[in-house]
């Protein structure tokens, strides 16, 4: 497969996870969306990393895996004390609790 094939591939995902979180209202599927943003940004560091044999991008993506990481564990610790809280997943409830 050719550069353009894997680019196309990290920005379909990044833009279909940027879909997830503007629109979803379920805190779950927010998380998961943010994880196909850290993912297409993750393929296309590691293609223009390839494509300018600059190891700059991959090193950058296994930063961007710490930090996926990182966000899905705060992510579901907030899910968990939301559910406890208020007994839904819902985003708009958790807005509630500004303040």
């Amino acid at each position: 497969m050719e550069t353009s094939g894997f680019v196309l591939l990290g920005f379909l995902l990044f833009c279909l996870g940027l879909l997830g979180v503007l629109i979803r209202r379920n805190f779950i599927v927010v998380l998961l969306s943010a994880e196909l943003i850290f993912a297409g940004a993750g393929i296309n560091f590691i293609v223009f990393s390839n494509l300018w044999k600059n190891l700059a991008g991959q090193v950058f993506t296994i930063f961007l895996i710490a930090v996926a990481a990182g966000e899905a564990a705060i992510g579901l610790g907030l899910l968990i004390a939301l559910y406890r809280v208020k007994h839904t997943v819902n985003v708009d409830v958790a807005r509630e609790l500004k303040g």
